[in-house]
């Protein structure tokens, strides 16, 4: 039984390499015409994409093969005052090469678009950039020649609205409504404050589409159930997947802000989840949602070299013994 750590987006030990950097919108608006505004946002995407090719290049060297992209590589490219440019023909190249990187080297990407993609509100005006977003996630994608549904994007279900069924079944609708190319890249995820980890994997078993459980919020909001009867429930929905289950796991930064990330990974509290997963006997990924990013993986990783019924494999791989 192995299992894979990955980490989000940006990386504390290359220097000047955020695949992220953007420009606000009224920062935008200042500047004096058409032509330097564009100017401006194609120099961040050259640079954002050029970054996210390092960051893939160091993780190759340091046998880390579970990544999220940023949403953020193309500044303001959901923004209505850009939705005439075409940025996916102009960096045509640079997204093949971040493409080709991924399959020839087997990466698993992933990317996780904003939380304000509601596809459960009432809003039109919310439905309408909502869509716009999943459809920018998905034109990346496919720029990248990643056409392959396995390349997921990881959503939550979105709001309660006062009214909790309405709003599941407002999900399921919109769901089964999306276009292919859209709706079989998601996978839903719970939540730390509506939708619990069994309310998700309900709903995904409805759907078949996989669930990813994020350790953290079922600690913050849990509605029941027996956690190992759970965890092979949502193992389940990745079935007929490429990919094995993913996991998100992040400690609480205290117990004051116990929604919030920490720097680290709290060992203790990651070797007690190995021990609940293991009886499973399933191989998975685990994504590190800490703030001290690829760092954080690999004190992490140090940690675990030495600890009972585990072999590291490599910085990014490891070996349960049941």
């Amino acid at each position: 039984m192995r299992f894979r750590l990955g980490y989000v987006a940006m990386t504390m030990n290359l220097e000047d390499c955020s695949p992220s950097s953007t420009v606000t919108f009224n920062s935008y608006c200042k500047l004096p015409d058409e032509e330097a505004r564009l100017y401006r946002l194609r120099k961040l995407t050259k640079k954002n994409l050029e970054n996210t090719l390092r960051i893939l290049r160091y993780n190759n060297a340091m046998n880390i093969k579970v990544y999220r992209l940023t949403s953020k590589l193309v500044p303001l490219a959901t923004h209505p005052a850009t939705q005439g440019w075409d940025y996916i023909c102009e960096f045509k190249d640079e997204f093949k090469r971040i493409g080709d990187y991924v399959k020839e080297n087997g990466f698993r990407i992933s990317a996780h678009p904003d939380h304000y993609t509601l596809i459960n509100s009432s809003s039109e005006k919310v439905m309408e950039d909502s869509l716009r977003d999943l459809e920018y996630h998905v034109k990346m994608y496919e720029a990248m020649g990643l056409d392959d549904y396995k390349y997921k994007l990881v959503m939550h279900i979105g709001g309660m609205y006062k009214d909790k069924q309405t709003s599941v079944k407002r999900f399921k609708d919109s769901f089964e409504k999306l276009p292919d190319r859209i709706r079989k890249r998601l996978v839903l995820e719970n939540d730390d404050k509506s939708y619990s980890a069994l309310d998700v994997l309900e709903i995904c078993e409805e759907l078949k589409t996989p669930m990813v459980i994020d350790i953290h919020h079922h600690k913050c909001i849990n509605s029941g159930g027996n956690f190992a009867d759970l965890l092979s429930r949502i193992f389940g929905t990745w079935e007929n997947e490429y990919f094995n289950p993913k996991v998100h796991f992040s400690s609480p930064k205290s117990d004051k802000e116990f929604r919030s990330h920490s720097d680290y990974i709290d060992v203790n509290d990651f070797t007690n989840f190995l021990d609940n997963v293991k009886v499973l006997g399933k191989d998975f990924d685990i994504m590190l949602e800490v703030k001290a990013k690829d760092s954080a993986l690999l004190h992490l990783s140090k940690e675990l070299s030495n600890a009972p019924s585990l072999k590291r494999i490599n910085e990014g791989e490891f070996e349960i013994f049941m």
